[in-house]
């Protein structure tokens, strides 16, 4: 679901819903883009626990575009980042800001992978580019619960299945535990053997 005012306002402060609004004016007026400041200083007056939704809000309201998101996302913190990638799904309709997941899939950042894995991944991923992104997060240890169409796309892919056992192969003879999703997974694309 969207963040919306109405639904970050009642987990903000009074100063921090002030800032919000002005922040929230400045993204729908027309202008020099102003806004941005208020997008990276977010987790700071809002809380990070906020951060995300109001950034993801910003974005919205801003109308960003490819160019906003592509320069927010690279001039950007981790936090930014992520914010960003949670963003795509509402604000890109076609496969432009790809190279933005891409990019993040080589991060070591669980929460950056976490993001980069959500709907947007699931819908313009290219399959090659979208299986190493499932390996990734079970190497790295993000849930694979978080990889969103994940039954969708796992199911009769034999390539995913290939490179699952392969993997879990590669753990099993170094002697290390292979993780718990890696079955779900296979179980997903229904060639588990």
């Amino acid at each position: 679901m969207r963040p919306t005012r109405a639904t970050l306002a009642p987990r903000l402060d009074g100063p921090a819903r002030a800032w919000l609004d002005a922040a929230l004016a400045e993204a729908a007026a027309p202008g020099d883009g102003a806004w941005e400041l208020r997008f990276a200083a977010a987790g700071r007056v809002c809380g990070q626990d906020n951060a995300d939704d109001v950034r993801v809000l910003l974005l919205d309201r801003a109308g960003a575009g490819v160019a906003t998101l592509d320069r927010l996302y690279r001039q950007g913190s981790g936090a930014e980042r992520r914010a960003v990638l949670l963003a795509l799904p509402g604000r890109v309709p076609g496969p432009e800001a790809v190279p933005l997941v891409e990019d993040a899939l080589r991060a070591n950042d669980t929460r950056l992978v976490a993001a980069a894995v959500g709907p947007y991944a699931a819908d313009h991923l290219h399959p090659h580019a979208w299986r190493h992104a499932v390996l990734k997060c079970l190497f790295t240890g993000v849930p694979v619960e978080q990889v969103a169409g994940l039954a969708r796309r796992a199911a009769g892919d034999r390539e995913l299945a290939r490179m699952l056992g392969d993997f879990a192969a590669e753990r099993g003879a170094a002697g290390r535990p292979v993780p718990a999703g890696l079955h779900r997974v296979l179980a997903l694309t229904g060639l588990e053997s």
